[in-house]
């Protein structure tokens, strides 16, 4: 009986890390046309280190004035709600009405979904 749980407790294990590793690869890809995943810069800054970093803080030349100005740092709220939904985050983390990001929207609002984008930034 032993036998029998612990090999269904190794099939679970090994089933939820694959869905992890899958959903790792989506974020990848989808980030990565734009970002590297090291400190290198691409269209948008390297993601490397980014989880806990001040916004704007890297000597990427392309933020936007209001990115660029910063203000915050980048915890887990203000990522999943500027993965969500760029344009809207930046005015809220900012006050600013009128503050603009170049980064499109991503819609990724699925607080499933975010958490696993945020462990693997974490884990660059």
């Amino acid at each position: 009986m032993k036998k029998i749980l612990m090999i269904a407790a190794t099939s679970a294990f090994l089933v939820s890390g694959l869905a992890a590793t899958e959903a790792m690869a989506g974020a990848e890809k989808k980030c990565k046309s734009c970002h590297n995943f090291s400190a290198k810069h691409k269209t948008g800054p390297g993601l490397k280190g980014v989880v806990g970093r001040d916004a704007g803080s890297t000597d990427f030349k392309k933020y936007s004035k209001s990115l660029k100005a910063g203000g915050w740092k980048w915890d887990d709220d203000h990522l999943r709600a500027w993965m969500c939904d760029s344009k809207k985050a930046i005015k809220e983390f900012t006050g600013d009405k009128k503050a603009k990001t170049k980064m499109a929207k991503q819609k990724v609002c699925d607080a499933e979904r975010q958490d696993e984008i945020i462990a693997f930034l974490k884990a660059l």
